[in-house]
Order: structure tokens, then C-alpha cells, then sequence
């Protein structure tokens, strides 16, 4: 009689209960421990990068803003900020103060979401619950500022679209002060629990030097004791003001659940200081400049650090007023080689938790793939991304005489 097998591969997506979005994963187990694990990616190619070549600048922002609805305001911030460089655009101070803020707003309203979602994943629903309570203040600060609570539409190339009025800003202060005491005690409830800590000690390890190697970014890189954070590396006004003063990068050697957690809560607690030092000093002038509908040809890398780690645009112009190439690199896309590390050596039982760790957002990853099948394995003489560089390069000449 044959031997049983001694591993067992289990699928999980790309619809799934423990998955929000479609993506796969292969699970190899021996028992109820994982061996081995396999990702495949790219179930939501929504086209989006395509349709940026055929859209103003000006109609991309609001394209860049649904790349992802809980990153909305990073992904507007990153690809202004790229345009801005081609077109050597100076933002007012004031503009710039209400982009860290709204930035700051949109990484508190992230973190507190994930949180609630941890808590579920463990099954601990009152957390759930009273974590999302608490993020409703942090949304209503945004619907306050620019009347929406997703999808923000404040950016602009040249600065941002609403302004903060000075009589708004005591509640404001006193909500974030509010969500601020909430996080302390979060921190507090959760490091004494022991069955949270059950859950989260020793459960998705990724080791600091795995995780370099692996070029994990943003909460996961900083869980596991790497101190990388594009707010620091690439500092912008207002976040070299107040670097060490009211937010520093937030690190745990703990390189586990557990570390993603305090990670995370410890970054709203930062953020909640910084909204209140700027809301209290905002500089004056203007929140603006009017910029150019046609873009001169050049190109430009820009990064940010989103609430789920360094978020990439880079955009290339062709002298009209439409972008001859843009590509968008979400920070899911970078912590998905990590996450298969994650999973390696724990239990079935924690999956959930593992891969919700990572706090992934697999719609705004997703990319198509172009493959040039010759049949007789001959290498391409140029990519089409190459030809366009040159093609570029020689209109910036052009441009330039």
C-alpha cells in the first residue's frame, strides 16, 4: 500500500473568506504547519497606467486618486509631485503644510481600518468595533477640510484645492487629541492581553535581514527593524521641520505581528501630533500657483511614503498636455515577496493574521504583462520603455534650443 503524502498544498484565493480582494496563494503544509507558499498576482488589471497617456494632467489627479481609496491622497500627492519637478513649480508653504496634513489624516484613517481588521482576523470584534468608532473622528476632520471622506480631490498640480479655516481648526485639535488618547490605550490594552499576545508573539516572523534583501517597505520593513521611511530619506516641507520634534521613524525589533501592531499605533500617535502642530501653525499666503496645462518634455520619479509604504509615480512628457507615459508602484506590490516569508513556519491557523499583517492592497498592485513571444528565443534590440527614454531625451533637447 503507498504511503500517504507527506505535504498537502491548499489554495487560498483568489476568492476567499480571509481575502478582501482576488489574488492566490498556494499553500504547502505538512500537518498544520506551512512549508511552502506560491503567489499569483494579477486578477485586477483595471488598465489604469494606459488610460493616464490619453487624460490631462489635470483629469490625472483624479485618475491617481483611485488607484486606492485608503491611499487616495498619496497616490494625488506622488504624481503632482512628479509634475511639479518637470515643470520646476514652487508650492506656496501654506499649500504644502495642508498636503502633510492631509497625508497625515490619511495614514491615521489607514492604520486605525487596519487595526479593526487585525482585530477581526484574531476575532476579536470589539476591537473591531470601537477602533472604527474612533476613525470616524479622523474622517470627519477630512470631510470637514474638503467635503469628501474617500476620495479627496484636494490636490492639484501647484498645491491643493481647499483651504483650512482658522475657525476649524479648535475641533479639529480637539478630535485628534481624542484619537491620540484612544492609541495610548490600544497600545496599552493590547501589550497586557495575553491573549492577543497569543496571537501575535512569535507569529509572522520576517527577520530584519530577510526582510532588507526582500526590499519590504513601509510598516512590515519597519517591524522588522529597518529604518526606512521616504518621509525621513526624502524629506518635504513640513515633515524636515518637524522631524524628531513631534514624529520619528517608528521601528520594533520584534519582527512579528506584534511589532507590526505597535508599529502602526505608534505612527498615529506621531500623526496626531504632527496634524496638531501644523493646524495650530499654519503659515499664510496662498494655498496655490497656477500651473501650465502643457508640460514641457522631460520625465520625473517621485516617492512617498503612503500609509502602506513607499508608493513610486514616475511620469514622462512629451511637451503636450497629456503624459506620454506614466507608471504608478503601489506598496503592496514590495511587501508580497515578504509576506511568503511571513507565512513560512506557522501555523494554518494564523494565515489570516499573517497575510493581513502586511495590511495588502492587491486591486491597486495589480499590473498587466507584456511578453514579446519571438518562438525562437531571440532577445529583443530595444524595450519599448527604452525607446521612449530616447525619444524623450531628444525632445527635451528640442525643447530646450
Amino acid at each position: 500500500m503507498a504511503k500517504p503524502p507527506t505535504t498537502l498544498t491548499i489554495p487560498i484565493g483568489p476568492q476567499h473568506p480571509a481575502l478582501k480582494e482576488p489574488e492566490n496563494f498556494s499553500i504547502t503544509l505538512d500537518g498544520e504547519i506551512v512549508v511552502d507558499v506560491d503567489a499569483r498576482i494579477g486578477y485586477v488589471h483595471r488598465g489604469i497606467e494606459k488610460a493616464f497617456e490619453s487624460r490631462s494632467y489635470s483629469q490625472n489627479v483624479y485618475l491617481a486618486e483611485r488607484i486606492c481609496g485608503i491611499c487616495s491622497q498619496s497616490h494625488t500627492t506622488c504624481y503632482v509631485q512628479a509634475v511639479e519637478e518637470i515643470l520646476d513649480l514652487d508650492v506656496p508653504p501654506r499649500g504644502l503644510y495642508i498636503r502633510g496634513i492631509m497625508n497625515e489624516l490619511n495614514r491615521i484613517h489607514s492604520h486605525i481600518l487596519w487595526l479593526g481588521v487585525a482585530g477581526h482576523e484574531i476575532g476579536w470584534d470589539t476591537l473591531f468595533h470601537y477602533s472604527w468608532r474612533d476613525r470616524e473622528l479622523c474622517m470627519d476632520i477630512i470631510e470637514e477640510i474638503c467635503g469628501n471622506r474617500v476620495n479627496y480631490a484636494n490636490n492639484v498640480i501647484g498645491g491643493v484645492r481647499q483651504d483650512v479655516e482658522k475657525s476649524q481648526v479648535p475641533s479639529m485639535v480637539q478630535r485628534l487629541e481624542k484619537i491620540r488618547e484612544r492609541m495610548n490605550h490600544y497600545l496599552t490594552l493590547i501589550l497586557n492581553d495575553q491573549a492577543i499576545l497569543d496571537r501575535a508573539l512569535g507569529v509572522g516572523i520576517l527577520e530584519t535581514e530577510i526582510g532588507r534583501a526582500l526590499c519590504t517597505t513601509g510598516p512590515t520593513a519597519r517591524a522588522s527593524d529597518i529604518k526606512w521611511d521616504v518621509r525621513e530619506t526624502q524629506p518635504r516641507t513640513p515633515y524636515k521641520e518637524s522631524f524628531n520634534k513631534h514624529w520619528e521613524v517608528r521601528t520594533s525589533d520584534l519582527c512579528d505581528v506584534a511589532g507590526r501592531v505597535v508599529v502602526r499605533i505608534l505612527e498615529v500617535v506621531d500623526a496626531c501630533n504632527c496634524c496638531i502642530d501644523w493646524l495650530k501653525h499654519l503659515p499664510a499666503g496662498d494655498i496655490a500657483v497656477r500651473a501650465p496645462r502643457r508640460v514641457p518634455p522631460g520625465h520625473a520619479l517621485s516617492t512617498f511614503e503612503a500609509p502602506r509604504g513607499e508608493v513610486l509615480h514616475y511620469v514622462v512628457s512629451n511637451g503636450t498636455d497629456k503624459p506620454e507615459r506614466h507608471k504608478a508602484r503601489a506598496p503592496t506590490l514590495g511587501n508580497i515577496p515578504g509576506v511568503i516569508e511571513i507565512l513560512k513556519g506557522g501555523r494554518i491557523a494564523d494565515i489570516p493574521i499573517a497575510l493581513a499583517s502586511i495590511d495588502p492592497c492587491f486591486s491597486c498592485t495589480d499590473r498587466i504583462i507584456l511578453v514579446d513571444e519571438k518562438g525562437n528565443n531571440e532577445v529583443k534590440p530595444w524595450s519599448w520603455f527604452q525607446k521612449v527614454s530616447r525619444e524623450t531625451r531628444e525632445k527635451e533637447k528640442s525643447w530646450r534650443r
